[in-house]
């Protein structure tokens, strides 16, 4: 690739006729419009296919367009697609039932929504409505959504511009043991970060303490694994404090890491959890979860989330093939073998880039740090922009995360039923693109130095 290089964006045709009556709403664009997606390939309208290592956004865990998914949208079509908001579908009973059978006891009590905010949102009002108070503690790097309580609780980014928050959410610093926030550890976290934060919470605190919102894998913040026992002892502060303990497994749950849920791998199990992107299969679905004390609890005191899609039969049919398909291809084996090679892979390739400074995760849900040098580990953002940028010139689309202060780092997620020549071919593409960005900045660097 020559140093006047021509992106995607400016080679692609007719790129600013399809976007003309658009609202840009964040985020890297792709320059094409996309016309079918089935497993791990999208097509767009050049015909150029992509691998894609983001299982969509996040969601088509069993690939795009899987033929379980397409056969349940098809029987919703010949049953029902949507109601009355009061009326319970089939598809929503037996889907509750479904969920009640995997979920760590006592979770058993669900409410069926359409998105990961949505799902959060009522999880902290239900945890508010419960407790009487109002006061949420989330984690830094968090992101639970855009609406209201779940955006006031998310710290990963978007958080500028729009005023106030909602009053009662305080952040603790995250155990981001590879970039300690309070500048305390290296390479293994103690939980100084959480006693630290918890003793800061404490000194703002009303004493109106409601809840603490944690994902079992910090995503967006950066692929963050907390260190083992980490959750016993945020469970143990929550419990301390009266608060009720919230885990929203949107990406974490259904064989994403290669267990039904994080919360029974961990053997801590929350007051609430969320679920949703791994649950729909590329549909929009999400749920609440709670036990029959919390519910009781909720519904006595008039809890209300009635919105136009609540138990709708279309996702809740998507979801029982989903969580069939998982069971039937034994997709929760394959992504504990299928992420356990993709690490093996990502190991090789920083054994050739110093400048990939850390590979970390668990199961298909993996993140992979660039830096400038692995022992300042200051963040290489430059470089992490243009490989992505090449990589999706190569054929493969992967997300990567731009936090100023806390590094660059791609997020790799691909579907569960991803096959070993599909790995093989996004690290032969991920390798290529790095080598020759590197040369290129290199270059660049080389001619600024000239003049």
């Amino acid at each position: 690739m020559s140093d006047h290089a021509t992106s995607p964006a400016a080679s692609s045709a007719g790129t600013a006729d399809f976007r003309d009556h658009l609202i840009r709403y964040g985020g890297d664009a792709y320059p094409e419009i996309v016309e079918t997606a089935s497993g791990c390939y999208v097509q767009d309208a050049s015909g150029r296919r992509i691998l894609d290592f983001t299982s969509g956004q996040m969601c088509a865990t069993v690939g795009h367009n899987h033929p379980n998914i397409v056969a349940a949208i098809r029987k919703s079509c010949d049953t029902a697609l949507h109601l009355f908001s009061g009326m319970i579908p089939r598809s929503v009973v037996e889907l509750a039932g479904a969920l009640a059978k995997i979920l760590p006891p006592p979770l058993r009590k669900s409410l069926f929504l359409n998105t990961g905010s949505e799902s959060n949102e009522a999880a902290i009002k239900m945890a508010k409505l419960a407790t009487g108070s109002f006061e949420v503690v989330g984690l830094g790097g968090s992101w639970h959504g855009v609406t209201g309580n779940a955006g006031g609780a998310s710290f990963a980014s978007d958080r500028k511009g729009y005023g106030p928050g909602i009053p009662g959410t305080f952040a603790i610093p995250e155990p981001n043991a590879y970039r300690c926030p309070i500048k305390h550890c290296r390479d293994t976290c103690d939980r100084t970060c959480m006693k630290v934060g918890f003793e800061l919470y404490d000194m703002q605190s009303t004493g109106a303490r409601a809840a603490v919102i944690a994902e079992p894998v910090i995503s967006a913040g950066g692929v963050i694994v907390p260190p083992e026992g980490y959750f016993d002892a945020l469970a143990a502060e929550a419990k301390k404090r009266n608060m009720l303990l919230i885990f929203d497994e949107a990406q974490t749950a259904f064989g994403r890491l290669g267990h039904w849920f994080a919360a029974s791998y961990l053997g801590v199990t929350p007051d609430i959890m969320t679920v949703s992107k791994t649950l729909g299969g590329g549909i929009p679905l999400a749920a609440v979860i709670t036990n029959d004390e919390i519910e009781a609890k909720c519904h006595a005191r008039g809890f209300a989330f009635y919105t136009s899609h609540v138990s709708d039969p279309l996702p809740a049919t998507v979801g029982l093939a989903v969580l069939d398909t998982i069971e039937r291809e034994h997709l929760l084996e394959r992504s504990r073998e299928m992420g356990g090679y993709l690490a093996a892979r990502l190991e090789e390739l920083k054994s050739r880039h110093e400048e990939i400074g850390d590979v970390r995760g668990m199961g298909l849900l993996r993140g992979v740090e660039l830096v400038k040098d692995r022992e300042t580990r200051e963040p290489n953002h430059q470089l992490g922009a243009l490989t992505t940028e090449r990589c999706l010139q190569l054929g493969l689309s992967m997300n990567i995360r731009r936090r100023p202060e806390r590094g660059s780092v791609w997020r790799i997620a691909p579907p569960l039923t991803v096959k070993r020549e599909d790995v093989d071919l996004a690290m032969t593409i991920f390798d290529q693109a790095l080598t020759e960005m590197k040369a290129l900045l290199a270059k660049r660097s080389s001619s600024a130095a000239a003049r």
